[in-house]
């Protein structure tokens, strides 16, 4: 019946979302409302979503909780941690609603769950009593699935309207937690809940100053009420200062002293995937990133050409299956005005046309193709090009798949690493001729 459902009727249409909301009706009797024995945390918004995810399970680890997790990189039971390999933010109701009673079940006081929009629109996360529902920020990404930005910011905003409504826990109160510098802030602040919590630079209730931004880290001191600490991150980029006080956010909303949101942080290293810097002996630095949507390209791009001494190298793509056509053009653009050399290449095609997607990219671009711009719809054969061009002090950013295991080609899954391609071709001799 799903396969019929997939083929015949369109995502958005009545008939199929009534079919998802059944199913996640169905989960939740099945595994007896598991979200009702732990204080859930949500996490939305457009871009910093799962390191946010992951910095707030390990404030909450760090203060003496036992802590559950999903993510779109990694799942979490306690100690016990696991790749999150099925390309998927937000699982289906039953895998959800399984993770909750596995929670449950290994006492667990704690859920952080990363929840997109596809998610909330589709029912997925029905029946999850939420007890916080954070909110990171609003860009444009997945506008062609919900049919438009406004409909996109109304589906975040689901979270919100369904925390005010959902039963309260014993002494758990409903808090909200936003970003007071989005655009946005106001939509979100206009759902009610128990205690609402704001955060940003220079202003919120939790607020970051004194920002330093290094290649492999950032510092900045962090303010809560009545008191202020200093904080060496690990992360780099001023976006990631934003995951962290983010997260710092959530951990005053649950009562946790600031010398321990300052240990947790600081402790917290690098998400696979998410700014990481793959070192094999090579005199250049090579960062591994899933940045898909064109502010996030942009902003990593723009960081590592003010970190770079030498030339930056971009390699990237778009994501196919109809996804979001207007980002592809404006994704080159931001590739063109920050990078030295540009290679355009598959991302997840799905079943559409690999150079369909790649001269869509490219119609964004300037520069004519051979002269800082190679296309090359081989993701693997892109990487190894970047890696051979480049020398000491260049740096090469390889953007939109991060930590993903698969690749989506042709209809089909294949096994993908972008980081083990990486370390594969390091430890050969490269040479490609591009006369």
């Amino acid at each position: 019946m799903l396969q019929f459902l997939k083929d015949k009727i369109s995502p958005m249409n009545p008939l199929r979302l009534f079919y998802h909301k059944m199913m996640a009706v169905f989960a939740n009797i099945y595994y007896r409302f598991p979200s009702r024995y732990l204080t859930v945390v949500g996490i939305t918004g457009t871009k910093g979503k799962t390191t946010t995810t992951n910095l707030i399970a390990s404030v909450l680890q760090e203060a003496g909780y036992k802590v559950g997790m999903t993510s779109t990189i990694l799942f979490q039971v306690g100690d016990l941690k696991w790749t999150n390999s099925t390309k998927q933010t937000t699982l289906g109701p039953f895998f959800l609603q399984k993770m909750l009673r596995k929670m449950v079940d290994e006492r667990c006081t704690h859920a952080v769950l990363e929840v997109s929009s596809h998610s909330l629109v589709q029912n997925r996360v029905w029946g999850v009593n939420f007890d916080m529902a954070v909110f990171t920020n609003i860009g444009e990404d997945h506008l062609e699935y919900h049919g438009g930005f406004d409909n996109y910011l109304r589906a975040k905003g689901l979270l919100f309207s369904k925390l005010n409504r959902s039963q309260r826990k014993n002494r758990i109160p409903k808090i909200s937690v936003l970003n007071k510098d989005d655009a946005n802030y106001n939509f979100f602040d206009q759902f009610l809940a128990d205690k609402k919590y704001s955060y940003g630079m220079n202003s919120g209730t939790c607020f970051a100053t004194d920002i330093q931004v290094q290649p492999n880290g950032s510092s900045f001191v962090l303010h809560v009420p009545n008191n202020q600490i200093e904080v060496q991150l690990k992360l780099p980029g001023m976006f990631n200062v934003y995951n962290a006080v983010a997260a710092a956010t959530v951990g005053l909303a649950t009562n946790i002293n600031v010398a321990v949101l300052k240990t947790a942080l600081e402790k917290a290293s690098a998400i696979p995937g998410r700014f990481e810097s793959i070192e094999c002996g090579q005199k250049y630095h090579v960062i591994v990133d899933y940045a898909h949507t064109t502010e996030s390209l942009e902003n990593l791009l723009s960081l590592y050409k003010d970190l770079t001494k030498g030339k930056l190298y971009a390699v990237f793509g778009a994501t196919g299956g109809g996804r979001d056509k207007a980002k592809r053009s404006k994704m080159g653009a931001a590739a063109d005005k920050h990078a030295d050399t540009i290679i355009v290449t598959d991302d997840d095609p799905y079943t559409e046309n690999e150079w369909d997607i790649v001269e869509d990219v490219c119609s964004g671009i300037k520069r004519k193709e051979g002269e800082g711009l190679w296309k090359i719809p081989h993701r693997e054969e892109a990487i190894k090009l970047a890696l051979s061009l480049a020398t000491e002090g260049d740096t090469v950013v390889i953007a939109g798949k991060g930590a993903e295991e698969i690749q989506m080609i042709h209809g089909q899954a294949i096994q993908w690493d972008d980081r083990s391609v990486v370390r594969a071709l390091l430890g050969r001799d490269l040479k490609v001729d591009i006369k």
